[in-house]
């Protein structure tokens, strides 16, 4: 039986450092997922709709108002789906789409049914593909990217592993975009530790730091499920990671899922 990775990657890790969508960065993660479908079923939680809408249009003002902001991502989820499916097809993977918002988690009826379709997928073989509805939810947009999401789906489908792709190796002793001899902390057990070492870095286009991460660090612990910070700028980050072979930070539970 194969187990479950939830995979999520944030608009920071989409661009690539830019202002616009990497194509070459959803190739690689589609190289990678080719390989990992041998022993894992897959979803892909990911951000990226606003950034993807801006290769096509701008809306005054998004920056600072909500409901522009909201036009974006339905512009530009779309075009990211598209994006997703051109590219993933080229290399014989099939995606679905699902939107959520974070009152789904809070209804029974609507996760068990969330459930049951990202079990389905799987059975006819497609890659579910995860994003917050951001037309009709805001908390994404103003908070997390997706952090806290990717949490939400691992717990409620069980899932063996998250990984968020982050722009950094994991967590460290003090911030190494501030600090030249800041040290990785390669494994977490215990979320107190590590609270005065998280000082956010400024991004201009992903909503997500070090803060969302823990929080959903938190929420898999507490339900059992490992999570993992890698870079997404490493080749092959996903591949290397389960071999050891880069560093990155693992959030360890006490529980081992079989």
């Amino acid at each position: 039986m194969k187990k479950k990775l939830i995979i999520k990657i944030g608009t920071s890790t989409l661009t690539a450092g830019t202002n616009r969508i990497s194509f070459a960065v959803i190739e690689s993660l589609a190289r990678q997922i080719v390989e990992l479908k041998k022993d894992y079923e897959i979803v892909i939680v990911s951000s990226g709709a606003i950034a993807t809408a801006r290769q096509f249009v701008e809306i005054s003002g998004y920056q600072k108002r909500v409901d522009s902001k909201q036009a974006m991502a339905a512009i530009g989820q779309t075009k990211l789906m598209e994006l997703y499916d051109g590219i993933f097809r080229t290399f014989g993977l099939n995606i679905a789409q699902i939107l959520l918002t974070y009152r789904d988690f809070e209804n029974p009826v609507a996760i068990e049914n969330t459930r049951n379709t990202i079990n389905r997928l799987w059975q006819v073989d497609y890659i579910p593909i995860v994003n917050e509805n951001d037309t009709v939810s805001i908390e994404e947009i103003m908070l997390g990217d997706n952090d806290k999401l990717s949490a939400l789906v691992a717990t409620i489908i069980d899932a063996n592993l998250l990984v968020l792709v982050s722009d950094i190796d994991g967590i460290f002793n003090q911030n190494p975009h501030l600090h030249s001899d800041a040290k990785l902390i390669a494994e977490v057990t215990d979320l107190e530790s590590i609270m005065n070492f998280i000082e956010e870095k400024e991004s201009t286009l992903g909503t997500g730091g070090m803060s969302s991460k823990i929080h959903a660090a938190e929420i898999c612990m507490t339900n059992s499920v490992e999570m993992w910070i890698v870079n997404g700028q490493r080749a092959n980050y996903i591949i290397k990671a389960l071999h050891n072979e880069i560093p990155f930070t693992r959030f360890k539970t006490e529980k081992v899922k079989k």
